[in-house]
């Protein structure tokens, strides 16, 4: 019995080892990461309670499946309430999902500071995507659901 309580203790400690630690980001620190000109980030701005982006969550493990070892960064960003950030939802939620990308937790309060931090363009509306290749000068944001297809597509064309 003993035997058994250790083996499921010392699979219980090597999964929760695995899971990732989900850091608060503010915009300002968001763009400066995303700036970086030697790759391409993909940036979708979801949140647990938003059922289409839920539902897209898996065209983003696709991509970070696709671009493995190629420059390109895929980042989850949360746009989750405060309180379910510091209650552990959030990270409950990443770890139920099997998220392979990065997720980060956007700590700002105010849309109207942070949204035109990203992008001009946004209507506030999730989900939402930017993505970023300083050192190629491109930059392109997508409001509303996307496909692993057509990012993959169009952050090829900025590689070639």
């Amino acid at each position: 019995m003993k035997k058994l309580l250790l083996s499921g203790f010392i699979a219980l400690s090597a999964l929760s080892a695995k899971a990732q630690q989900i850091a608060p980001y503010t915009a300002t620190e968001l763009m400066e990461r995303a700036s970086s000109p030697d790759t391409c980030y993909i940036i979708n701005f979801w949140a647990t309670w938003c059922l289409p982006c839920v539902a897209e969550l898996h065209e983003f493990n696709t991509l970070e499946k696709k671009f493995k070892g190629k420059p390109v960064k895929v980042l989850l960003v949360s746009l989750d309430f405060k309180e379910d950030y510091a209650s552990g939802k959030l990270e409950g939620f990443v770890k139920r999902k099997r998220l392979a990308s990065q997720v980060v937790w956007l700590a700002e309060t105010d849309p109207n500071i942070f949204i035109p931090q990203i992008d001009n363009s946004w209507q506030g509306s999730i989900p939402a995507t930017v993505m970023i290749y300083s050192g190629r000068n491109q930059r392109r944001f997508i409001e509303g659901p996307i496909t692993a297809g057509k990012l993959k597509h169009i952050a090829e064309g900025w590689m070639k």
